[in-house]
C-alpha cells in the first residue's frame, strides 16, 4: 500500500514535552471515532500547507486542498489538488501531480509534467493500480488508517488541550502501516501534535521532520493539515472518458511519466 512521503526531506525537531500517558488522559477514543465515519457516500475535506527548508532557508511553500469519500471500511475515492509557489525550489515540486483523482482502482492525473504532451483534447492521464489513502505527497500519518492513528494516540507524551504531542520514527511508522523499514531511514524520527475535537476528530495534524545531508545542508519540513467538514456528503468521479488516456496509450517518445512519481514508504524498504 502506497504511503506518500514529502520528497527526500526527512527530519528530527524538538524534544516534546513528557507527562502522564495521552491515551489514559483523553475521554473519547479517536480511533473509534474515526470508525464511525466510515459511512459510504460520506467524508472529510482537508486543507493543507507545507514549508520545507535547507539551513534554515526556505526553499519552498505548497498548499494542498482534497476531499476524501469513505467506505465502511475507510477511503475509498479521493480529489487532492496541491498549488506551489512559483519559487519553490523543493524536490517534491518536481515530482507531485497537480491534480490527482484516484477512484475505483485508477488515478486520474492532470497538470504539470502530466499534460504538457497529451494528444489534443485529452486533458487527463490514467494509470492503473491506483489506491486512495489519506496521505499526501507532504503528510506521510495517514489519520484514516486505525492502526496508524492508535499508534499516534498511544505514543503520544503529552495531551493537553485535545492536542496529543509525541514522536516516532519512521520504522515505527511502517509497522503501522504492516511494513518493514530499517537502516537510516528507519531511525530517523517524526514529530507531531494531532489535535481532536470533543467527539475525538482530528482536526489538525501537525508533522516535523529532517535530515541532514552534510555539505548539502540539514533540510526540514513541516506539514499541517486541517480535516474539515466530517460527516458530510462526499461524491468523487472519474474525469470524462473522452477527456482522459491511458498512460499505455501514449507515444513512445511522450515525455508523459509512464508512472506517477512516488516517495512511498514501502519504496524505502526495498
Amino acid at each position: 500500500m502506497k504511503r506518500i512521503l514529502a520528497g527526500l526531506a526527512l527530519t528530527t525537531a524538538a524534544a516534546l514535552v513528557t507527562a502522564t500517558p495521552a491515551a489514559q488522559a483523553a475521554s473519547v477514543d479517536p480511533v473509534k471515532a474515526l470508525k464511525k465515519q466510515f459511512v459510504a457516500g460520506h467524508g472529510v475535506r482537508i486543507s493543507e500547507k507545507t514549508r520545507m527548508s535547507i539551513d534554515g532557508k526556505s526553499i519552498g511553500l505548497s498548499r494542498t486542498t482534497g476531499s476524501f469519500e469513505f467506505g465502511k471500511s475507510g477511503i475509498v475515492a479521493s480529489d487532492v489538488r496541491t498549488h506551489r509557489s512559483s519559487k519553490d525550489k523543493s524536490l517534491s515540486a518536481a515530482l507531485a501531480p497537480p491534480r490527482i483523482i484516484t477512484v475505483g482502482g485508477y488515478s486520474y492525473v492532470q497538470g504539470g509534467l502530466f499534460t504538457e504532451d497529451l494528444p489534443e483534447g485529452k486533458k487527463w492521464v490514467r494509470y492503473g493500480g491506483g489506491e486512495a489513502s489519506g496521505s499526501t505527497y507532504n503528510q506521510i500519518l495517514d489519520i484514516f488508517e486505525p492502526k496508524v492513528l492508535k499508534t499516534l494516540v498511544s505514543r503520544a507524551k503529552s495531551f493537553k488541550g485535545g492536542t496529543y504531542k509525541g514522536a516516532l520514527t519512521y520504522s515505527e511508522l511502517a509497522k503501522a502501516y504492516g511494513q518493514k523499514l530499517s537502516g537510516r531511514i528507519g531511525k530517523i524520527k517524526i514529530d507531531y501534535a494531532l489535535k481532536v475535537n470533543s467527539k475525538g476528530l482530528v482536526t489538525t495534524l501537525t508533522s516535523a521532520w529532517s535530515l541532514d545531508f552534510g555539505v548539502l545542508g540539514k533540510t526540514r519540513s513541516e506539514t499541517e493539515t486541517r480535516y474539515l467538514g466530517w460527516g458530510s456528503k462526499v461524491k468523487i468521479k472519474a474525469p470524462a472518458k473522452d477527456l482522459w488516456i491511458d498512460v499505455d496509450g501514449l507515444d513512445e517518445d511522450s515525455d508523459v511519466p509512464m508512472e506517477i512519481p512516488n516517495n512511498a514508504l514501502n519504496s524505502l524498504t526495498n
